[in-house]
């Protein structure tokens, strides 16, 4: 399901054929594997995906990590079923193993969560984690994201994005959200875009055309959140040279769709609730967290609260309006803390909704153009909104939380109005090829966090029963994207990465969630 980047936490060898790719037959293309004299993204006869080795991202966050890269671009069919459509670019980097003197020969693709999401701004993250300790971990801007071209980023929304903060999760903020998603569906039409090749089927192809491209005979595979859910389906659909896969906080494909995100956010809140109720100090303080949530949820759907409260880095305040929906989808998305929920829910009753309005003020500084919604949107309205309808997602979410008031259960968590903006986006239904279970001997790794609620850790239960050769950790009092977070997890996905089937995974058995904000009365 769609992931913000990890700031919400803070806020085979050296590869040498990436400069050796052969050059294209006489007259056939250019080097850049475009038909020749053909600009990328322009129609014309679609020639074979081809790396093109070029300078890297310009990627602020991931600057350091990028300056003893191997970059380039990956050129592929936009849409692999209409012969002769045009190519489009995906940024691509290969970066060296930390420790080069015997670097394993099978490196590690990273697959990242979204969809839309800047995949170059988690390398930070990921090099922190080890994860190109002993191999070169390669990295590849899934299509239509920031770096590619085209870049399916929508900053009409993301100014959508900056004024809903003063809106309530009500009609108002529908009408004007439907108003940003026209105009960037109408935008990337215009310039030629085919919004339906944008999605998990030919994000998949991509990948395998990747490994083929860099004539690697073997790699490992590690993909979180919807990242999760496009690795299953590469390797569903490209198992050729996978030697393992690593899934962290796991989407299933089976079971993707828009009325079970109200089963992950129950299980990620109860969890947290029942953690703080298994430590005497947190449960003396903040006995019954359910019943408040319940009574806050209905108190702010009743009378929400209009506040002006500067964003959490600072800077002039914004107005904020906080309502049951808000405070729902603040944290589901983590915000604030975990940790800090119960004592966040405790003020919010007695009066004081200060960490939530700064929480919900964050949204008012928007990154603009660099989130690609066009990915997410075309990915959502095909895959995971087809065969259910807003009716599902009310039932689905009275199911969850019983009580709650309907005009915050008819939307879903994370993608509030999704049916709407479907409607305006208007792409194929894909449910059918997508929605289905990834059956495989390949060694797998599922990590899932016991407070995501994002994406639920029992969602890693329907996926582990169809891989025979797999390992399921659950990691206590983590969220979503477990591995940065968790230096267990990172032991035991190094350790799997050198033995597929038999990780170590002893660090985990004896995990506690760490103490809960004991607020002062």
């Amino acid at each position: 399901m769609p992931q913000h980047s990890i700031h919400a936490m803070t806020a085979a060898a050296a590869l040498m054929c990436l400069a050796a790719i052969g050059p294209a037959p006489s007259g056939a293309a250019t080097a850049s594997g475009r038909p020749a004299g053909q600009s990328a993204g322009q129609p014309g006869a679609a020639a074979p995906s081809r790396f093109v080795p070029g300078p890297c991202p310009e990627s602020p966050e991931a600057a350091e990590a990028l300056a003893t890269a191997r970059c380039g671009v990956l050129e592929v069919p936009e849409n692999r079923s209409r012969p002769g459509g045009r190519t489009i670019e995906l940024a691509v980097a290969v970066l060296p193993a930390a420790h080069p003197a015997k670097p394993a020969q099978d490196p590690l693709v990273f697959m990242a969560g979204g969809p839309g999401g800047d995949t170059f701004d988690d390398i930070p993250f990921l090099v922190e984690s080890g994860l190109n300790k002993d191999r070169e971990l390669i990295v590849m801007a899934q299509r239509g994201n920031l770096h590619d071209r085209p870049n399916l980023a929508c900053p009409e929304i993301d100014r959508f994005n900056e004024q809903s903060v003063g809106l309530g999760y009500d009609a108002e903020q529908a009408e004007q959200l439907m108003k940003a998603v026209k105009e960037c569906r109408d935008r990337l039409t215009a310039d030629g875009v085919d919004l339906g090749a944008y999605n998990t089927t030919e994000n998949a192809a991509d990948f395998a055309d990747l490994r083929t491209a860099l004539d690697i005979p073997r790699w490992n595979v590690y993909g979180y959140s919807y990242g999760s859910d496009l690795a299953l389906t590469y390797l569903r659909l490209h198992p050729e040279g996978i030697r393992a896969v690593a899934l962290d906080s796991v989407t299933p494909p089976q079971s993707a769709a828009l009325p079970w995100g109200w089963r992950s956010a129950a299980e990620g809140i109860d969890t947290i609730f029942d953690a703080c109720a298994a430590q005497p100090a947190c449960k003396n303080r903040y006995p019954d967290l359910a019943r408040t949530l319940t009574e806050q949820v209905r108190r702010l759907e009743a009378h929400p609260l209009t506040l002006s409260v500067p964003p959490p880095g600072g800077g002039k305040p914004v107005e904020v309006v906080l309502d049951g929906g808000a405070l729902l989808n603040l944290i589901v998305a983590s915000t604030p803390r975990p940790k800090d929920l119960p004592a966040a829910l405790d003020e919010l009753a007695r009066g004081n909704p200060q960490r939530f309005a700064q929480a919900r003020a964050a949204g008012s500084v928007q990154p603009v153009g660099m989130f690609a919604h066009g990915l997410t949107n075309s990915v959502a309205c095909s895959e995971w909104a087809p065969g259910y309808s807003e009716a599902d997602v009310l039932t689905a979410g009275r199911e969850a939380f019983p009580g709650w008031p309907d005009t915050v259960l008819a939307q879903a968590p994370q993608l509030p109005f999704q049916y709407p903006v479907c409607r305006i986006w208007n792409v194929p239904d894909r449910a059918a090829v997508q929605r289905v279970a990834t059956v495989s001997s390949v060694p797998a790794l599922l990590v899932s966090g016991t407070f995501d609620a994002k994406t639920g850790a029992s969602w890693a239960k329907d996926v582990a029963r169809d891989l025979s050769r797999s390992t399921a950790v659950q990691v206590p009092g983590i969220g979503h994207w477990v591995v940065p977070q968790s230096p267990c997890a990172q032991r035991v996905l190094a350790s799997f990465l050198v033995r597929p089937t038999a990780p170590d995974t002893a660090c985990a058995d004896d995990l506690e969630p760490g103490p809960f904000t004991i607020a002062p009365k």
